[in-house]
Formats: structure tokens, C-alpha cells, sequence
């Protein structure tokens, strides 16, 4: 039975520190939002802590209920303190808490491809690279300790769902080198002065690195085997960090073999279903 919350609750404070990283770390727990993420924790099986939900929410939604059945603790929130705990314009009327997932650098550099976020800073780049790597067969992704959190909400909704899937990590730069070392991974840099990318550049297994929006590649670039570049042809200066580490991700599952979740092209649209279970894209 669903536990009913008053509007000054302890416990909706403790949610409303996670909307930032000092709150995360210290709870090691991060925050999501709305019913088609907790559609995709859920069949990525995914735990989750906690839920909060508008009573409307909570009548309308029959996932809750399943997870609430399935011993996962669902707390009704009055409608005008759920704003207080989600960090958008306009909440959605469910939020839910999950332990924040981190695993082992070395585990990182198993497969043949990997994506390094070398301190990129923009959350909204780093939720589209990160579901740009699950897209094209990326499994793992590390993240630098000076750029955005990966449990960041934006970062958490960018990715629509791919960060329940992928291997995180966060590791410095030299840290980083030596665990690809190990892996006989190599490190391939993207930046503008790099030498223009093809796919016989992306012989397994490597790890694609993306700079920082401004400051590039930085300390990371020394550790690079080699830097790449995507060639343009028209006035713009540079693409931003999504739009160029998505192409070259792309460019590196050319002519590799694919995983299962590229055999079959899939739209680029994302809708929600209209009843619980498996998300459908259509």
C-alpha cells in the first residue's frame, strides 16, 4: 500500500538534495523522471529505491503498481510539493530514486568499443553521446572527473534510457590510459586539427575519446594513439561535441560486426507505449 507524504516530509528533502552532485555523492543515489524512463529502468531491470507520485499519477500508471507489488516503495505526494522534487518546468507527477551504479574501469575496456567523455562538460552533449553509443554498439563509457556527472538529470534524460544499459565508470585521464593499456585498447582522440576519420581507423578494440566543448581534448590528447577529425565542407566552425562523437561512433560500426541492436534499423522517433511492458518503437 502506497504511503501517503506531507508537503514538508524529510523524506522529500532527502530527494530534493539529489537534483544536486554534492546530494548525489553523498547518497550515493540519483533521481529520474516521468513514465518512460521508468518504463526503461524497469526493463533493464534496473533497481529502484524508492518511487513519488501525484495520487493522478499513481491511479493512472499501472507499472507503480507492479513495482510497488514488487516490494519497491511508493510514497503519494501532495500535487503541489512534487515540483518541489523534480527539475523540470513541468513535472510529470512521478519521480523515482535508484542507487547510483558505477563499475570497474578495467571491466570498461572488455569489449571492442568503448566511449570516453574526456571532461566534457554540457549535460545535454553528454545524454545524446550516450545514447548515440548504445545506438551504434558501444557498451561501456567513461566519464572524466572534472566534466558533467553521468547521473546528472540532464544526462539521465538525454540519454533516453541508455544510461540503465551501459557500463559507467568515471576516471582521470592517465587512470584511463592505463586500464585501455591493459585492455590492449586504443585511445582515439576527436578534435578539429585531427586527421580526417574513416573506418579503417577504428580497428578493435579502441576507445573513442570527445573532448571538452572548448578546451578539447586537453591533458587526454597525449594518451591518444591517434587524433581524428571530422571533415566539413561548409562555413561552420565545428560541430558541437553530440553531433561530432555521434558521427564518428556511427563511422566506427561501419563495416564492423554488428550487434544485435544494429541488424535491425530502428526509427529515430522515441514515443512511450500506451500500456505497460515493453517499450515499443515504432
Amino acid at each position: 500500500m502506497a504511503t501517503r507524504l506531507g508537503a514538508h516530509a524529510a523524506r522529500l528533502s532527502a530527494v530534493r538534495a539529489l537534483r544536486s552532485v554534492k546530494g548525489r555523492r553523498e547518497q550515493a543515489r540519483f533521481a529520474f523522471e516521468g513514465p518512460t524512463l521508468l518504463e526503461e529502468a524497469a526493463a533493464a531491470a534496473f533497481p529502484i529505491a524508492e518511487l513519488f507520485a501525484t495520487q493522478a499519477s499513481y491511479d493512472s500508471t499501472p507499472l507503480l503498481h507492479e513495482l510497488e507489488s514488487s516490494g519497491t516503495p511508493v510514497f503519494i505526494v501532495p500535487e503541489s510539493a512534487i515540483g518541489g522534487i523534480s527539475d523540470v518546468a513541468t513535472p510529470s507527477g512521478i519521480v523515482a530514486v535508484a542507487p547510483i551504479r558505477l563499475g570497474r574501469l578495467s571491466a570498461l575496456f572488455g569489449g571492442d568499443r568503448s566511449l570516453v567523455l574526456a571532461d566534457l562538460n554540457d549535460p545535454a552533449n553528454a545524454g545524446t553521446l550516450l545514447r548515440s553509443a548504445e545506438a551504434f554498439g558501444t557498451c561501456a563509457v567513461a566519464f572524466g572527473p572534472l566534466g558533467v556527472d553521468p547521473f546528472h538529470p540532464k544526462v539521465v534524460r538525454g540519454s533516453m534510457g541508455a544510461v540503465f544499459r551501459l557500463g559507467l565508470a568515471i576516471a582521470g585521464a592517465d587512470e584511463t590510459a592505463a586500464a585501455a593499456s591493459a585492455a590492449g585498447a586504443a585511445l582515439l582522440g576527436l578534435a578539429a586539427g585531427g586527421t580526417p576519420l574513416a573506418p579503417e581507423h577504428f580497428a578493435t578494440p579502441f576507445a573513442l575519446v570527445v573532448g571538452h566543448e572548448r578546451r578539447g581534448l586537453g591533458s587526454w590528447e597525449r594518451h591518444c594513439k591517434r587524433v581524428l577529425a571530422i571533415p566539413m565542407q561548409g562555413r561552420a566552425e565545428s560541430l558541437s561535441a553530440a553531433v561530432a562523437g555521434s558521427i564518428a561512433l556511427y563511422e566506427a560500426a561501419r563495416g564492423q560486426t554488428c550487434q544485435d541492436s544494429l541488424l535491425a534499423p530502428k526509427s529515430q522517433d522515441y514515443r512511450p507505449k500506451k500500456s505497460h511492458g515493453t517499450i515499443r518503437r515504432r
